[in-house]
């Protein structure tokens, strides 16, 4: 059964600053990042996906695949406002060779335990990937509960990537979900030596994306249980949390940090504004106290 395991990071879909996706760019990054995790988790909040239409996803999808050869495993989004098509891209992602899929909660409607139930059964029906149920409430609007994650596990659902940044809400799905046929990953860097205390084993940071390196750092040091270690560069990492907030979100942070790291120029999609040339130095004077540059 396939799990996720290590630093696998939710990529960044560049762009040109006209907004077309940079597919050049697309694939420096995806040459730089697979040298340095465990995975890629593609088209999800970081990725843009809801901005994008279902032809850019699937292109994004392919392109990824492409240069990751093999390399690492490539876990696609596939969440959307419809079943139907959130259907298409599960069905495309099984065709291009991925590993998985996830799905965030379908947005904008505030849906019900019945609708959630139903959309990810038949997500589950439509492929052989494993699919993970992406908790996001903050980005679908509604928290999930225990009682539908239970009953799609029943059903067949692979496991859950944790967006509720609440290491309560971790604990009890270690303690009613997880085991040998029902994954678990971590959706931040915030909480990794915690949630790694409880017994996880896959984290998607977003920092990951321009600093891949110090994530594996802590990654490897929580595995093997060396938690002094950990927590040291658990809270170097939580620092440059705080430098991310020095732009107005970190995605556009992540997008500055590329650039200040010499990897890839490249813009985020409006209507997202780019960071300012003021927050770029200020992030950059931040990377340069801290001496990761």
């Amino acid at each position: 059964m396939f799990k996720m395991n290590g630093v696998v990071p939710p990529m960044v879909t560049p762009f040109a600053e006209n907004g077309d996706v940079d597919y050049d760019a697309l694939r420096t990054l995806v040459r730089f990042l697979k040298k340095e995790v465990h995975g890629l988790f593609i088209t999800g909040s970081y990725g843009s996906g809801a901005l994008m239409s279902q032809a850019e996803r699937k292109k994004v999808a392919e392109v990824t695949m492409e240069v990751v050869g093999g390399d690492i495993p490539v876990i696609v989004m596939v969440g959307t406002t419809a079943t139907r098509d959130s259907v298409e891209l599960t069905k495309h992602a099984q065709a291009i060779g991925a590993q998985a899929v996830a799905s965030v909660g379908p947005y904008y409607f505030t849906h019900n335990d019945d609708d959630l139930i139903q959309f990810y059964s038949d997500l589950i029906d439509s492929t052989k990937l494993p699919v993970y149920l992406y908790n996001n409430p903050k980005f679908q609007g509604y928290e999930i509960s225990i009682d539908v994650l239970k009953k799609l596990k029943s059903r067949g659902l692979a496991g859950v990537k944790d967006a509720t940044f609440d290491i309560l809400t971790h604990a009890t799905y270690h303690r009613l979900l997880k085991d040998d046929s029902f994954d678990l990953a971590l959706g931040t860097e915030a909480m990794w030596l915690s949630a790694r205390a409880l017994g996880t084993e896959a984290f998607i940071p977003g920092l990951a994306n321009a600093f891949p390196e110090m994530n594996r750092k802590m990654y490897e040091e929580g595995m093997r249980d060396d938690y002094v270690a950990c927590r040291k560069t658990q809270f170097e990492v939580n620092e440059m949390r705080e430098v991310m907030y020095l732009a107005r979100s970190t995605q556009l942070a992540v997008y500055a940090m590329l650039e200040i790291r010499g990897i890839i120029k490249a813009y985020p999609r409006a209507p997202f504004v780019p960071a300012s040339q003021k927050e770029k130095d200020a992030i950059k004077n931040a990377l340069i106290k801290k001496k990761v540059l």
